[in-house]
């Protein structure tokens, strides 16, 4: 076993060197010397306290170990979810994942909160049911989830037994398993040592196998496979368990090294102004979750592997702040929510190690937001205890809202601004460039949103409850991936295209105490059907006054339907010629244009109640389509918006 990991080692080695010989910020600062000598043989890296130091389990909060145990309580005779077939074949059938996850999820909840009640409380009444959990999972096919199966060589569908595979899901579960094994091996050999001897066996074959033996999953990013979250995320759950269960130390030096060598695939894709393609709902998941292994590595060895003080894992870091606008909204765009909680343990530990002040000063400022640890923190049994052991120092921080005046990022191509510096007041806007293949892609090269005193006016609606069709060839028949249902030109009867090629060029970004401009040319994010030789948007924020959408656009040739769309969060109306209100008076927007060119038609878009959109939008949205009157091929068209003071 030791010679196929080390050529398969060597094989890695060579392909990261040549794929991305350019950074490598992992494998090229440490080579596996530095990791044979540095990496910890056994468990001494791990900074909770063992289950039978009562004292410093009692220093948690009063309130939440009672909050914890009475969770517990709930769980206790606890039946385990039998998860049937016909609910995994249902997203083949259907394309829905909801029947399988919801007897799943309950199945984590259970066992992650009967585990850490019992190391809060220490007195064996959980114990039971954790041993039920344990046994329950390890007679379970599959730890995953069936929207992952594609990750088969059969296909999705069932689960084959012969072919382990390692999805997020997979991950999630090993990892409790094997923290619960850290804690509680002792304890649990009381019972009887089969039982572990089992859990070893699984979390061996379902998880540490397939990752010592397998180059080919495409989160590793040694396939041709775009990477993107799962990367530092199934990385760091697989770094987990070996780390607590590896006993072998060449094993585990080579495996420790293969995961810097994938999570090198993950930052070599990142550009160097740490933007995340896949918007702030998926940064806890990908730079959160950089943050989490890096952190990992940083203790395994001793502090001796630390990339901290990288400039791209500064950027990477301090985006989630720039990307804040007010309240629960970021910046959205691609599959992210305009509105989300996010994870004030991660920024907060994030700012510390990057020696960011804001960034950590935000981090304090989202849990007093947040009411951070007044009730007990779901999740992963390690992530938990990050919190618990945090949370009195989070909170006692000095908090504060980081409402910057704007921000660019010239490779991401994403950029925000704000009438004033440290105040929510007036208007902010984001728009991006970027091209339409990026991470969780939405065709929307060139969208912007806007707001006003800190809410939502001009939107980008998101991404609705994800299906197979979400992720399948289909994907942009779905009106929210669609350019029609962004801020954006359709173009002579047709939308934006998917694919790399389908980009913004000449861009430029422009910014003064008075006013901030942002342009970029969006034609060849276009079909050739669309005849259109060029179209530069422009936005102007003029700060305190105004703010300005400007098209200058030349066609090969005028069919006669072109149209600017605009979604909307409140019902606009035409209050006279050539001006339009989005929302009530005193609290919304004018849209001024000139009615000789341009032509509003107004849409309702329905949002379902069980919709994932409901809960942010509510159940309606507008669509403002003007359209343009005449047939010229070259021309300029303007809309400004003003206050409704």
């Amino acid at each position: 076993m030791r010679i196929l990991l080390f050529f398969s080692f060597l094989f890695i080695y060579s392909y990261s060197l040549n794929a991305q010989a350019y950074r490598n910020l992992l494998s090229g600062n440490y080579s596996y010397d530095t990791i044979k000598k540095h990496v910890v043989k056994d468990q001494s890296w791990v900074t909770y306290p063992d289950y039978k130091d009562r004292v410093s389990w009692q220093k948690i909060p009063e309130k939440l170990k009672k909050a914890y145990i009475n969770e517990a309580e709930n769980y206790l005779n606890f039946e385990w979810k039998y998860i049937p077939v016909s609910h995994y074949l249902e997203y083949t059938k259907s394309g829905s994942r909801t029947i399988m996850e919801k007897p799943y999820r309950k199945n984590l909840e259970a066992f992650e909160i009967l585990v850490l009640a019992e190391l809060i409380e220490g007195e064996g009444r959980f114990l039971k049911d954790i041993i039920n959990g344990i046994f329950y999972y390890s007679e379970q096919t599959y730890w995953g989830n069936s929207a992952h199966l594609s990750l088969q060589r059969v296909g999705a569908g069932i689960p084959d037994v012969l072919e382990p595979t390692i999805d997020l899901g997979v991950g999630k579960v090993a990892a409790n398993l094997a923290w619960t094994h850290y804690f509680l091996e002792e304890e649990i050999d009381k019972v009887s040592p089969l039982i572990l001897k089992r859990l070893r066996i699984e979390i061996y074959e379902k998880v540490l196998k397939p990752y010592y033996t397998r180059n080919d999953f495409g989160w590793m990013g040694y396939t041709n496979e775009r990477v993107n979250n799962w990367n530092p995320w199934c990385n760091y759950n697989a770094l987990n368990c070996i780390m607590l269960l590896e006993k072998d130390s060449i094993t585990r030096s080579v495996n420790v090294q293969k995961s810097m060598l994938s999570v090198d695939e993950f930052l070599n894709y990142y550009k160097d102004d740490g933007g995340c393609e896949e918007g702030p709902t998926y940064w806890s998941h990908a730079g959160g979750k950089l943050f989490d292994y890096l952190e990992l590595l940083y203790k395994s060895s001793n502090g001796k592997i630390d990339i901290f003080d990288q400039q791209l894992v500064k950027n990477i870091g301090t985006y989630i702040y720039k990307a804040y606008i007010d309240g629960e909204y970021f910046v959205n765009f691609a599959d992210a929510s305009a509105k989300l909680k996010s994870r004030p343990n991660i920024i907060y530990r994030y700012g510390k190690r990057i020696n960011d002040t804001l960034m950590s000063q935000f981090g304090a400022y989202l849990a007093k937001q947040q009411d951070y640890g007044e009730s007990i923190f779901k999740g992963k049994i390690e992530i938990a205890l990050d919190n618990l052991f945090n949370v009195n120092e989070i909170k006692s921080a000095l908090p504060k809202e980081p409402l910057i005046k704007d921000f660019y990022l010239p490779d991401t191509e994403i950029m925000g601004a704000r009438d004033f510096d440290g105040n929510t007041n007036g208007f902010y806007f984001a728009a991006k460039g970027g091209h339409n293949l990026e991470s969780h892609n939405h065709n929307d090269v060139g969208s912007f949103i806007l707001y006003y005193n800190g809410k939502p006016k001009i939107i980008d609606v998101g991404v609705d409850t994800y299906t197979a069709k979400t992720f399948s060839d289909e994907r942009y028949s779905i009106w929210t991936m669609q350019s029609g249902y962004h801020n954006l030109p359709t173009i002579n009867g047709f939308d934006q295209k998917d694919g790399i090629e389908f980009k913004a060029k000449n861009s430029s970004y422009e910014t003064d105490s008075d006013k901030v401009f942002y342009s970029l040319d969006i034609s060849d994010a276009y079909p050739k059907e669309a005849k259109v030789s060029n179209w530069q948007r422009s936005y102007t924020l003029h700060r305190g006054k105004s703010f300005e959408i400007n098209d200058a656009y030349t066609l090969l040739e005028s069919k006669g339907d072109t149209q600017l769309n605009f979604v909307v969060e409140s019902q606009p109306k035409i209050v006279a010629s050539g001006r339009l209100r989005i929302g009530e008076r005193k609290e919304g927007l004018f849209m001024e244009y000139n009615p000789q060119v341009l032509n509003p038609e107004i849409e309702k878009i329905t949002i379902e109640q069980n919709s994932k959109l409901y809960p942010i939008w509510g159940g309606e949205l507008y669509r403002i389509r003007f359209s343009v009157l005449n047939n010229k091929k070259e021309q300029q068209l303007k809309i400004t918006v003003l206050p409704d003071l």
